[in-house]
């Protein structure tokens, strides 16, 4: 029973020392973390993009369309892409 005690009192402070540390780094930075690879800059420059806008850049090459940079269906947000648009 103290085994049980102990590990959930150690799980405890270990998600509330990660909950302080992201609300310092928001507090800090001013802004959350950008996780999302579409809309942070620093991933953007560096060319990196998610693997649903890669897969999608593929399929209109493989079809002998336009690229995703021009092409309306194809916004480049990794947000934008829906379960149905996977499925096509």
């Amino acid at each position: 029973m103290l085994t049980i005690l102990v590990v959930i009192a150690v799980s405890v402070v270990v998600v509330g020392f990660f909950m302080f540390a992201l609300s310092m780094t928001q507090i800090f930075k001013g802004h959350p973390i950008q996780s999302e690879i579409s809309t942070n800059p620093h991933m953007k420059e560096r060319g990196i993009k998610c693997a649903m806008q890669q897969e999608r850049e593929a399929q209109l090459e493989a079809m002998g369309e336009e690229s995703c940079e021009t092409n309306v269906n194809c916004n480049g947000e990794c947000g934008a892409c829906s379960a149905v648009e996977r499925h096509r």
